[in-house]
């Protein structure tokens, strides 16, 4: 990409899409195109047409997607699917026909069947059953994939997709009915530090072990892959390594300074023993993650205290 090109960013006001954002202007781009969903409705073909017709843009970060956790991702199955499929469609189809250079499509692990082989590689999707509760997520994200593949094949369309694995930093969820293990950890934490609280609640036995990756570092990943992949393969995004969540809580309990104790409740869920990505093909491509857990989840803490009251609420804090 030249500093001169008019990069379109889908999603922008999402953890992965500010992130990109700030890693763009970091590096000099300005030349920058956004739209919130208030603005411009993804799933509307119409609205996207005029908006690629008008815009014009030279490349395209497609971070845009309807997420939600355990529970939004089971309830709301049909819009989960009916969503992502539009909006991925929508783009996917309009940078082909108006001549984006480049676009890079954003997944997740998710895609990996339930039982996948530990580490998981790009190879293993479609393998095997995926996990019922976000299914249709997961398929959505699937034909995403495919979709990039298919304009590839098809029209010489240069489209590629990165799967990321999980995910913290600026702007993450922080509703503790919805966030993910590392930001709920977070929140924990720091209100049992303020409250006094004894002893901070874990769901499970702690044994559980996953991989994360600051958001930080994906955006890093992207902007070297629309630089230097040209692959018609997907490539996992990931550190490659992983941690259990009772030495991750016990990090996260570190970095807040809270001193009461764990309290691991044994009733609920535990979850899936391992969930690690396969990084060789990303390594191989040339990046590798740089941003250490510690030092991420320090950052991550001191973004959590800045903006803990909009956060708190669900509110987004992007520039």
């Amino acid at each position: 990409m030249h500093k001169a090109d008019k990069i379109y960013v889908a999603g922008h006001r999402g953890m992965v899409g500010s992130a990109i954002v700030r890693g763009l202007r970091a590096r000099g781009y300005e030349n920058i195109v956004l739209r919130s969903s208030s603005e411009l409705d993804l799933r509307d073909q119409t609205a996207v047409a005029e908006f690629f017709a008008e815009e014009k843009p030279d490349y395209v970060f497609l971070a845009a997607a309807k997420v939600g956790g355990i529970v939004a991702n089971n309830t709301y199955r049909a819009e989960f699917l009916f969503d992502n499929l539009m909006i991925e469609a929508n783009i996917i189809d309009q940078a082909y026909k108006h001549g984006v250079k480049k676009l890079l499509f954003l997944g997740s692990s998710c895609i990996y069947p339930k039982f996948a082989p530990q580490p998981m590689e790009e190879v293993h999707l479609l393998t095997g059953t995926l996990e019922q509760t976000n299914e249709p997520y997961a398929i959505a994200k699937i034909a995403g994939i495919k979709l990039c593949e298919a304009y590839r094949d098809q029209y010489g369309a240069n489209f590629i997709s990165a799967m990321p694995t999980n995910l913290y930093g600026p702007n993450d969820n922080y509703d503790l009915q919805k966030s993910h293990v590392l930001p709920a950890l977070i929140r924990k934490f720091h209100e049992a530090k303020v409250e006094g609280k004894p002893s901070v609640e874990i769901w499970g036995d702690g044994s559980p072990k996953r991989e994360f990756l600051h958001v930080d570092d994906l955006a890093d990943a992207c902007l070297y892959l629309m630089d230097s992949y040209d692959e018609k393969e997907f490539v996992n995004v990931g550190v490659g390594e992983d941690i259990s969540i009772k030495d991750l809580a016990l990090l996260i309990k570190e970095v807040v300074g809270y001193e009461g104790e764990l309290a691991f409740d044994t009733s609920k869920p535990t979850g899936t023993p391992r969930k690690l990505m396969n990084v060789d093909r990303l390594k191989a491509a040339g990046w590798t993650a740089r941003i250490g857990l510690r030092e991420g989840i320090e950052s991550v803490y001191e973004d959590f205290l800045a903006n803990q009251a909009k956060y708190v609420k669900g509110e987004r804090v992007v520039a």
